[in-house]
């Protein structure tokens, strides 16, 4: 039997998550370091790290470069992990690079009497493809937090960018954001320039003093630069209709599949299957981008602040790879239109913030007269915090059908559905919005999108970890 590198890493030993960096150095010492063949431009924060660093490779990519990309978790496939210029890591290349990983990570094991854990082995594997394929540059995501994580064995990078901090996974990185904010801050390394978004004063003082310490310059972008439009039609052609909900309903994105089709960037994942846009300038200059979130426009701002260090340090980024890599962006997940009979939104929304964040996208997409119009697709893990998620689509809501998603973390779907009605019961809406109790992400969809009927609206949001069961079961519909 050939060797399964997929299997390998996802064996039952390998799945344990432990902050550290001994485990990290040892099994990259092993290795020969592959990271020092390597530049990088290292992302962290709490929300908007997958969007900044997919404006930030694409920009690099339109630039000529030769980019890699690593960001956790996977959404559709177990390979978009480990991207070079928008292509997954094909099969054999990574069994080619598990095997180089693998007896390292044994040895480790059968002489230490510890081993990597998960995440670790697949930086470790990302790393050496990213040396194989003689990448430029890497744009590194953080998996968790930043000071401890498997990605801060690199030495100094050409940028450190820290997106919007705000509080998640408290249990492992503190209750305030001062406390996540030193953990994010930890990615800072004397040389390397920094670019934040503008913080909460609380933990932007924290950044700034980080900054300060190591004598890196800190930029921040101008929001006050930045003027959004609403969503947008592309010029459609001949032929485009729309329907109930004003959306096209014939007429499809360039770059393939479409929504959810697949996100190596070549195939369209990320971008939405009918001609929407958003249109926005920063610093005087026109962008547009087909990543629809009212929040893109500020996490494409800081991509774009990173690229001007890029560019002071030598690195040769065009002003129009800027503009062609905004518009060429794609993330799969993130306030992603995916049907139009009923119009269907994905958004991977997993904390406050992102529940807040897809709240505002709604205002924008529907206006405010359609509040209390949406059914609701929710399934969430049991240590996030939850009943915030709810109170930021709750006056949205026409019906909430939940699920728990397939992660060990997952909150009963009971517990969710007893949570929103507490919520509503407040809200006096107890008796007028429905919460029903759905086995499945699929059925939860299923059920949303027939309550939303041709002309109306569902929208899946509350994890990462189900959009693939979600997709799956738009593609079998």
């Amino acid at each position: 039997m050939s060797f399964d590198p997929v299997a390998w890493i996802n064996t039952p030993r390998w799945q344990t998550s432990r902050l550290g960096l001994d485990r990290m150095v040892d099994l990259l010492d092993r290795m020969g370091r592959p990271q020092d063949n390597l530049r990088f431009v290292h992302v962290a924060g709490t929300n908007g790290k997958g969007s900044t660093c997919a404006y930030l490779a694409s920009m690099l990519q339109a630039a000529g470069l030769r980019v890699g990309l690593f960001t956790s978790p996977y959404i559709l496939r177990f390979e978009e992990r480990i991207r070079v210029n928008g292509c997954d890591i094909a099969q054999g290349e990574l069994a080619r690079a598990v095997e180089a990983v693998r007896p390292h990570a044994e040895a480790m094991e059968a002489v230490c009497g510890d081993h990597p854990t998960e995440f670790e082995l697949m930086a470790a594997v990302a790393l050496e493809h990213f040396r194989a394929c003689k990448c430029d540059i890497v744009v590194l995501e953080v998996g968790l937090g930043g000071r401890l994580d498997a990605t801060n064995v690199i030495d100094a990078p050409e940028a450190s960018v820290i997106c919007r901090i705000g509080l998640d996974h408290t249990d492992l990185l503190g209750s305030t954001l001062a406390a996540i904010a030193a953990e994010k801050a930890g990615i800072v390394k004397p040389g390397a320039p920094v670019v934040s978004w503008p913080q909460e004063p609380e933990a932007m003082a924290v950044v700034e003093a980080a900054a300060a310490k190591q004598g890196c310059a800190l930029t921040v972008p101008d929001f006050s630069q930045l003027a959004v439009d609403p969503l947008a039609w592309r010029d459609m052609g001949e032929g485009g209709e729309r329907d109930g909900n004003g959306v096209s309903a014939t007429a499809s994105c360039e770059g393939g599949d479409g929504a959810l089709g697949d996100a190596s960037g070549e195939g369209g994942g990320g971008a939405s299957p009918v001609p929407l846009c958003r249109r926005f300038a920063y610093r005087g200059r026109a962008f547009e981008t087909r990543l629809l979130g009212s929040y893109q426009p500020s996490n494409a701002a800081l991509a774009l602040e990173a690229v001007r260090v890029l560019r002071e340090r030598g690195w040769d980024i065009p002003a129009e790879a800027e503009t062609a890599g905004i518009e060429a962006a794609r993330w799969a997940g993130r306030f992603e239109v995916v049907d139009v009979a009923p119009l269907t939104i994905i958004d991977g929304g997993h904390n406050a913030q992102g529940a807040q964040a897809l709240a505002a996208s709604l205002s924008d997409l529907l206006g405010e007269e359609r509040r209390g119009s949406v059914a609701f697709a929710m399934g969430v893990l049991a240590d996030k915090e939850y009943e915030a998620m709810v109170r930021a689509a709750a006056p949205w809501a026409a019906s909430f059908h939940v699920y728990a998603p397939n992660n060990p973390r997952a909150l009963p779907a009971e517990d969710l559905a007893a949570r929103i009605r507490a919520v509503l019961t407040e809200e006096d809406r107890a008796d007028t919005v429905p919460v029903l109790v759905h086995a499945t992400p699929a059925e939860a969809l299923a059920a949303a999108r027939a309550d939303a009927a041709f002309d109306g609206v569902a929208v899946a949001f509350g994890t990462l970890y189900a959009i693939a069961d979600l997709a799956k079961a738009l593609s079998d519909k």
